[in-house]
């Protein structure tokens, strides 16, 4: 899936003034809907590995790639986020409560 912040994203005047970087929380929001999209609706989540390698600047394109690692009854996937091909985030989604077995 690709996607772009929009300059005029609401998170980014406070991220940083003068020089805005995408929030990784945004990021990471973007990663979520994009295995969502791909199956269904999820249960409560855990990111138990992320790691930001580079910032992603708004109005930048980027890409996300993901697998799946691991089944029913709590899904995984690793996932990474591109920008012109170089990883720039990557980790992994649990579906299912923290206090579940991953």
């Amino acid at each position: 899936m690709d996607f772009v912040i929009d300059p005029d994203h609401p998170s980014l005047p406070g991220h940083f003034p003068g020089r805005p970087v995408v929030p990784g929380v945004v990021v990471l929001d973007r990663v979520v809907a994009a295995i969502e999209a791909a199956h269904g609706p999820l249960p409560p989540l855990r990111l138990p590995q992320v790691k930001f390698l580079q910032p992603l600047l708004p109005g930048e394109a980027a890409r996300i790639e993901f697998e799946a690692v691991s089944p029913s009854p709590s899904p995984r996937w690793r996932f990474r986020v591109l920008r012109a091909g170089a990883t720039i985030a990557s980790g992994e989604v649990v579906a299912g409560a923290a206090g579940e077995a991953a």
